[in-house]
């Protein structure tokens, strides 16, 4: 009779069964549960993600300089010549239509319209910045461009008309 379903099972000794450790001390793995007696291993599972053996870790070690600014405010540029590629004559450019053709990440919060690369197509342009040589190269197409609101300005302006809608 051939191998059906039912009668599948591994050859012996595929499975071996799993050590019970810290059952009492009659199990014969109890007590230390063969971590053997006291120390770091004994004590814990694993070492620290940093941990270097007992010497001066490299965070430790190496020197901490400089200022982070918390508050900076980080600028995404395009540059026009993208845009002569991405949009078609007439077309409006907004930072949400951008992120939708993948031209700027999301958590890009102020976008710059940059000068390089060539613009045939005349586009209405509503960004939060635009370089000189952008604005020069947009309006020698045809184009227009608006400037947006940027950061907390247009936050505090928009919880204002809120605050001031519910009183």
């Amino acid at each position: 009779m051939g191998t059906t379903l039912h009668t599948l099972k591994p050859p012996a000794g595929a499975r071996k069964r799993r050590k019970r450790v810290g059952r009492g001390i009659g199990s014969g793995r109890g007590k230390t549960a063969t971590r053997g007696q006291k120390g770091q291993l004994a004590r814990t599972n694993k070492m620290p993600v940093a941990f270097e053996g007992g010497q001066n870790p490299i965070h430790r070690r190496v020197p901490k300089r400089g200022f982070i600014n918390i508050h900076r405010v980080e600028v995404h540029g395009v540059n026009v010549g993208r845009l002569d590629s991405a949009f078609s004559a007439g077309e409006e450019v907004t930072p949400e239509i951008l992120h939708e053709r993948g031209l700027i990440p999301k958590r890009a919060r102020v976008i710059k319209l940059l000068g390089d690369g060539e613009l045939k197509t005349s586009l209405t342009i509503k960004l939060h910045r635009v370089s000189k040589s952008a604005r020069e190269k947009v309006e020698a197409a045809g184009g227009t461009i608006e400037l947006l609101e940027t950061g907390k300005k247009a936050v505090s302006s928009e919880t204002e008309a809120a605050g001031t809608t519910d009183a």
